[in-house]
C-alpha cells in the first residue's frame, strides 16, 4: 500500500501529463482546409494481457449488479479480440489552424447507467458544455478534479445537469456516493484533431491541413497502485477509491499528404510502454 505522499504524486502525474500541460495557452484558428489529408491508424496491444484488478460491488446491488456478477471491471484497459486497445486518445499537438471544432456529440454526454459511466472517455470543447444524466434510481455524485472542479449530486433518476468547461486539460471523474468503481476521464480541448480509439483500437482524423505534425497517443493508467480516502460532504460518507498508475504517452512525427491518407500504428505493452511504430 502506498503512503500518502506516493498517492498524491501518482494523482498529480495522472492529472498533469506533459503533453496535456504543453497544450495550455496555445491558440487555434479556424480556416478553410483546401489541401486536407487523413490520418488513419490503430493502437495495438503487444504481449500477454496483464491481470486487471476488479472492484467488489458492495452497494446498491439490485441497481449496480443486475446480472449478479458481484464485481465490476474498472475499464482502465480494454483490449479487443484482435489486440486493439480501446479508449486511447490520439491527437495532434500544437496544431495552429484547420477545420472547425466538431467533436462527436456522444463524447460530450455522460450517462450513469447501472453504476457505470458511459462513455468511459469524454471529449468536450473548451468553453463548451458537458451534459450529465443519471439513468439510475439511486444517489450518485459526479466528482470532477483537474481542469474542472465540480461535485454534482444526482439523487433522482433521469436528472440532467450541464456544466461549462472553461479550462483546457484532463478531468478525472469519480462517484463519491460509495460506488468506488465508477471512473471516467475527460479531455477539454481547443481544436478538433482528437480521436478516441474504438473497440478494435482504430481511429481516424480527417481534413487535416497538409504538413508535418507531432501526433500523440494518450492512455490512462490501468494499474491499481493504492487507495485514497475521501470524505464526501454531500453524502457524509468516507469512501476509499482506487488510485491508478500514471497515464502512458507516446509522441512521434507524422507527415500528412494533401488529398491522401497516412497510416500510423501505436504499440502498447505491459513491459514496454513507450513504443510506437508507423507504417
Amino acid at each position: 500500500m502506498m503512503n500518502s505522499r506516493g498517492i498524491a504524486w501518482v494523482m498529480f502525474a495522472a492529472l498533469l501529463s506533459p503533453q496535456l500541460c504543453a497544450a495550455q495557452g496555445s491558440t487555434y484558428r479556424v480556416t478553410a482546409v483546401q489541401d486536407g489529408g487523413t490520418i488513419k491508424g490503430s493502437v495495438q496491444w503487444q504481449g500477454p494481457l496483464p491481470h486487471l484488478v476488479a472492484s467488489q460491488i458492495n452497494k446498491d446491488a439490485q441497481i449496480c449488479d443486475p446480472d449478479g456478477q458481484k464485481q465490476r471491471d474498472l475499464e482502465r484497459l480494454v483490449v479487443g479480440a484482435n489486440k486493439g486497445v480501446a479508449n486511447t486518445v490520439v491527437y495532434l499537438k500544437d496544431i495552429k489552424q484547420g477545420k472547425a471544432l466538431d467533436l462527436p456529440a456522444p463524447r460530450q454526454f455522460l450517462n450513469q447507467r447501472s453504476c457505470r459511466y458511459e462513455p468511459h472517455i469524454l471529449l468536450v470543447p473548451l468553453q463548451g458544455d458537458l451534459q450529465v444524466n443519471s439513468s439510475d434510481p439511486t444517489l450518485h455524485t459526479v466528482h470532477m478534479s483537474g481542469a474542472a472542479d465540480y461535485n454534482l449530486p444526482f439523487p433522482f433518476k433521469d436528472q440532467v445537469s450541464r456544466r461549462s468547461m472553461n479550462r483546457e486539460g484532463l478531468v478525472d471523474i469519480r462517484c463519491n456516493a460509495g460506488h468506488v468503481w465508477m471512473n471516467a476521464e475527460m479531455m477539454v480541448v481547443r481544436h478538433p484533431y482528437y480521436a478516441v480509439t474504438d473497440g478494435d483500437g482504430n481511429f481516424e482524423m480527417t481534413q487535416i491541413p497538409a504538413g508535418d505534425y507531432e501526433i500523440v497517443a494518450w492512455h490512462e493508467g490501468w494499474k491499481v497502485v493504492g487507495e485514497s480516502a475521501l470524505y464526501d460532504v454531500m453524502t457524509q460518507l468516507r469512501v476509499k477509491r482506487p488510485v491508478f498508475s500514471a497515464p502512458v504517452n507516446w509522441s512521434k512525427h507524422v507527415r500528412v499528404p494533401a488529398h491522401d491518407t497516412v497510416e500510423v500504428t501505436f504499440t502498447l505493452s505491459e513491459r514496454t510502454t513507450q513504443v510506437a511504430s508507423a507504417e
